[in-house]
């Protein structure tokens, strides 16, 4: 796979401002490779960010598969939730509305210290936005954002006039201006799973993932994109060991 060109300073860049962090250093980069139950995870994500907050603990990435569940974020409708007993549902203080998340899904949970950086939150999440584009860039998917709904897109030419699909999410907090959740992106899930949702309320596009479009890729060579990109755009990162 020949990779497209990679961007060498993001547009939406979304650094630390020079003379701000009380914990020196880069960005911590955790990667699971054991699904992480979403309870757990949410607990760790929570007193991660509490820690960066009080300056006690760098900025983190944590990069992990879940099994499959549902998630309804501060927004969520009753009438988005169709299949209510096919997997577990979590609510959770994040924005938007119901996503799935599940095997051969990447979720990046992304605690940034949002008050060193910017407090620009529109700002922010068009980082993210940007961050996930220019991963898909790297195995030549041309994906998009949309001014009317969040979360990245690619266009289905081949499934109609004006088909959409979206291929990753965004769904954030924040707290004492520290960022918690963060994205998802589709590279093999089961699509089917996401039938049991009308997924973050948007009825008239689909979903779709990377090995939907023909791109089986593993989710080592994702990972590497993605931590390419995020420092494009977030600045350097470190490995931190997993639990």
């Amino acid at each position: 796979m020949v990779n497209a060109p990679r961007l060498t300073v993001s547009p939406h860049a979304f650094p630390k401002r020079p003379g701000t962090d009380p914990v020196a250093g880069p960005v911590g980069w955790r990667v699971s490779d054991a699904p992480v139950e979403y309870a757990a995870a949410l607990a760790w994500m929570e007193a991660r960010a509490e820690a960066i907050a009080r300056g006690a603990a760098p900025e983190c990435v944590w990069l992990l598969e879940h099994p499959p569940l549902y998630t309804a974020g501060t927004s969520a409708r009753p009438e988005d939730l169709v299949a209510p007993d096919r997997f577990p549902v979590h609510a959770t203080g994040r924005g938007g509305q119901y996503t799935y998340h599940g095997p051969g899904q990447r979720v990046a949970y992304v605690m940034l210290d949002l008050d060193r950086r910017s407090r620009d939150l529109r700002a922010y999440v068009a980082s993210l936005e940007a961050w996930l584009i220019e991963t898909l860039a790297a195995f030549n998917v041309r994906a998009e954002r949309r001014e009317d709904r969040v979360g990245v897109w690619v266009r289905r030419p081949e499934k109609g006039p004006g088909v959409e699909d979206k291929i990753a999410a965004i769904g954030i907090r924040v707290r004492r201006w520290v960022s918690f959740h963060g994205v998802s992106l589709n590279v093999e899930p089961d699509l089917a799973h996401f039938d049991g949702i009308v997924p973050c309320g948007v009825r008239e596009h689909g979903v779709t993932s990377l090995v939907d479009l023909g791109l089986p890729v593993s989710m080592a060579e994702v990972d590497m994109q993605l931590r390419a990109a995020f420092e494009d755009i977030f600045g350097a990162t470190a490995i931190e060991a997993d639990f």
